[in-house]
């Protein structure tokens, strides 16, 4: 099996995912107060439009990433896989209090273990590389520009709507984590 179908089956397995969460998560929000604002329709639109344009993108000639096509490929399935173990890893540790859209339960509690110790928002963190490696791996700097940054600034509204619910709801506790950790890279952002 070539590197670009390993990649490609990465990716799929990754999608898949997120519908086993969406569908996995619905049953947590139960008593939980929603306060999504939009921000999941958002997210999808914007990774689907990405993708999309991504692949439309692919093949124009100036934007080729001029390195060879297997260091390419070897990156972006790193990025893939880890974008995924970090999620993962993020949505094991919440537990029931992971949701697919913004929603606070009535004994929401803030967790500080695992990857929440490192960043604020290690489930994104996930996707963000995610998203590094699936834009790489088209082999244009285009489609990972398309990829990326669209993703990124519907990322960071949906930031901006997660903390203001956790800041309502936990109050002081979320404002002093906020202190002391970043929200998606240890140390800088």
């Amino acid at each position: 099996m070539n590197l670009m179908r390993i990649v490609q089956i990465a990716t799929i397995v990754w999608a898949l995912s997120e519908v086993m969460l969406i569908v996995m998560t619905r049953r947590n929000r139960h008593g939980a107060s929603p306060r999504d604002r939009g921000s999941r329709t958002l997210l999808w639109c914007v990774i689907g439009a990405g993708i999309a344009a991504g692949t439309a993108l692919q093949s124009v000639t100036a934007a080729r990433i001029r390195l060879p096509e297997v260091w390419v490929l070897d990156v972006s399935l790193l990025l893939l896989v880890a974008g995924f173990a970090v999620r993962w890893t993020a949505i094991f540790t919440l537990g029931r209090f992971f949701s697919t859209s913004v929603a606070i339960h009535q004994d929401h509690r803030l967790v500080r273990t695992g990857l929440y110790c490192l960043v604020r928002h290690p489930s994104y963190s996930g996707l963000l590389l995610l998203f590094l490696g699936m834009g790489l791996s088209f082999g244009n700097w285009l489609s990972l520009a398309v990829i990326v940054a669209p993703f990124l600034a519907a990322l960071l509204y949906r930031i901006q709507v997660e903390e203001s619910s956790l800041m309502e709801a936990l109050g002081d506790d979320y404002v002093d984590y906020c202190k002391t950790t970043k929200r998606l890279l240890p140390g800088l952002f």
